[in-house]
C-alpha cells in the first residue's frame, strides 16, 4: 500500500487508539465491498448517465460514494451493481447500459479504478494502489430467461449474479415475494449449473430460503449472499436464517453483511416487515397500488424508526461467525442503495468504525483480513479458477 494512503488514512483519528489500529489495518488488508448501488444511483436519482454533471474526484454533498471517501474509508476492491428493477420493461438492454456505465466510470477515473476480472487482478490492481472495480448484476430478470444471455453478460465482466430481486421470477422465488416454484425450477438449477460453469458467483441476497437450499444442494462452487445479514438477529426474509448459515461451511461461500437498518436493528425490520404485509393485504390484486403505498410508508414512516449503530451491525458479523466460522463471512454494506445507515456508518469513508468496533470485540487482525476481503477474495478465486 503506498505511503500517501497510509497517511490519508492515519490522519485525524479519533483519540481512541482503537481508530488509529483501525485505519492502519485498512491501509496494509484488502477491504472488499461486495455491493454498491452507485451505478444506479448516478442514472436514476442524478441523472447522470453520461457522467457529465457529476464530479466523483471531488467529496459531493449527499449519497454515500465518492472517491475522496473511498479513499478515507481505505476501500481497495468493490463489486458495483449493475441494477435492474425486477418489473423493468427492458431489463437485457437496461443492464447492457449499467455494465457501459461502469466501464465509463472506471475509464474516466482510470487513474483511482480499474476492472478486474479475476482474484489474481483485484490482488494486482489494490497493489496497484488503484481500487479494483468488479461488476454483479442484481436480479436475474436480466438474463430474459435465456443462457445466452447469461453467457453474454459473464463475457461483458459480470462475476456474480443476484438470482432474484425483490420480484419472483419465472425460474426463482424471491425473499419479498409470492413463491411460485418452491426455490428453483428446473431451468433455475440449469442457470446456477451454468454460472458454475462459467465461473460466475452465485449470489443469493434476496431469494428465498427454499431457493438458498436449492443452491446449496446443486451447487459446486462456493455461493456468495452479496448484501444480507442474519435473520435471528433482525427477522427480515431479505436475511439469512440459521439453518443455512450452518450448511454455508460446507459449500464454502460467504455471507456479506448488509448496512441497511431495516436489514440491521430487529425492531426496524419487524416494523418493515408488518408494514409490507399489511399493504399487500390492502392491496391484494394491485401491484402499482401496494407499490405506492410502500413507497409513501418509507417516505413518511420508515425515518422514525431506529437506525442502529455499527454496534449492531458488529452483531451480525458475530452472529455468523458462532454458527458458520470466521471464513464465511464479509462486508456488503449496500451504500447508495439503501435509504439510511446506522450510526457510524454513514458513508463510505466510515468503514475503519466498524473495524475498530470488531477489534473492541476481540477479534485479531488476521481474522479481520478475512472479514474485510480474504474472504470473498478465497470465494471469488474458487469460483472463477475452475
Amino acid at each position: 500500500m503506498p505511503h500517501a494512503l497510509l497517511a490519508l488514512l492515519l490522519a485525524a483519528q479519533p483519540d481512541d487508539p482503537l481508530f488509529g489500529r483501525a485505519r492502519a489495518l485498512h491501509a496494509e488488508a484488502l477491504l472488499f465491498d461486495g455491493h454498491n448501488d452507485l451505478p444506479w444511483r448516478l442514472r436514476d436519482e442524478l441523472h447522470d448517465f453520461d457522467l457529465t454533471r457529476t464530479d466523483l474526484s471531488q467529496r459531493l454533498p449527499d449519497g454515500h460514494t465518492d472517491i475522496p471517501r473511498l479513499r478515507e474509508g481505505g476501500l481497495k476492491a468493490q463489486f458495483w451493481s449493475v441494477y435492474i428493477p425486477g418489473d423493468h420493461p427492458h431489463p437485457a438492454r437496461t443492464v447492457i447500459e449499467q455494465i457501459d456505465l461502469v466501464y465509463r466510470m472506471i475509464d474516466k477515473y482510470s487513474d483511482v479504478f480499474e476492472l478486474a476480472l479475476t482474484a489474481d487482478d483485484v490482488e494486482r490492481i489494490a497493489a496497484s494502489g488503484k481500487i479494483a472495480g468488479l461488476i454483479g448484476i442484481e436480479g436475474g430478470v436480466a438474463i430474459e430467461n435465456s443462457l445466452p444471455m447469461l453467457r453474454a453478460f459473464h463475457r461483458l465482466g459480470a462475476r456474480y449474479m443476484t438470482l432474484t430481486h425483490n420480484q419472483t421470477l419465472d425460474w426463482a422465488d424471491a425473499a419479498t415475494d409470492e413463491p411460485r416454484h418452491d426455490g428453483l425450477s428446473p431451468f433455475g438449477e440449469e442457470v446456477v449449473r451454468e454460472m458454475n460453469r462459467l465461473g460466475m458467483l452465485v449470489d443469493l441476497s434476496h431469494v428465498s430460503p427454499a431457493v438458498m437450499d436449492d443452491v446449496l444442494r446443486i451447487s459446486t462452487a462456493p455461493v456468495i449472499f452479496s448484501h444480507s445479514s442474519a435473520y435471528a438477529i433482525a427477522p427480515h426474509p431479505r436475511n439469512v436464517p440459521d439453518e443455512i448459515l450452518r450448511r454455508l461451511p460446507a459449500n464454502g461461500g460467504v455471507v456479506m453483511v448488509n448496512f441497511f437498518p431495516g436489514f440491521v436493528v430487529k425492531e426496524t425490520a419487524t416494523a418493515l416487515v408488518d408494514a409490507r404485509r399489511r399493504l399487500r393485504a390492502e392491496h391484494p390484486d394491485d401491484p402499482a397500488a401496494y407499490a405506492a403505498a410502500l413507497d409513501a410508508w418509507f417516505e413518511t414512516e420508515a425515518p422514525k424508526l431506529p437506525r442502529g449503530t455499527v454496534a449492531d451491525v458488529a452483531d451480525h458479523i458475530d452472529h455468523i461467525v458462532q454458527l458458520a466460522g470466521i471464513d464465511h463471512v464479509g462486508i456488503g454494506s449496500d451504500f447508495d442503495g439503501i435509504s439510511s445507515t446506522p450510526s457510524g456508518l454513514e458513508d463510505v469513508s466510515c468503514y475503519p468504525n466498524l473495524t475498530a468496533e470488531l477489534l473492541r470485540r476481540g477479534y485479531s487482525e488476521a481474522d479481520l483480513k478475512k472479514i474485510l476481503g480474504g474472504n470473498i477474495l478465497r470465494v471469488l478465486r474458487q469460483a472463477t479458477s475452475r
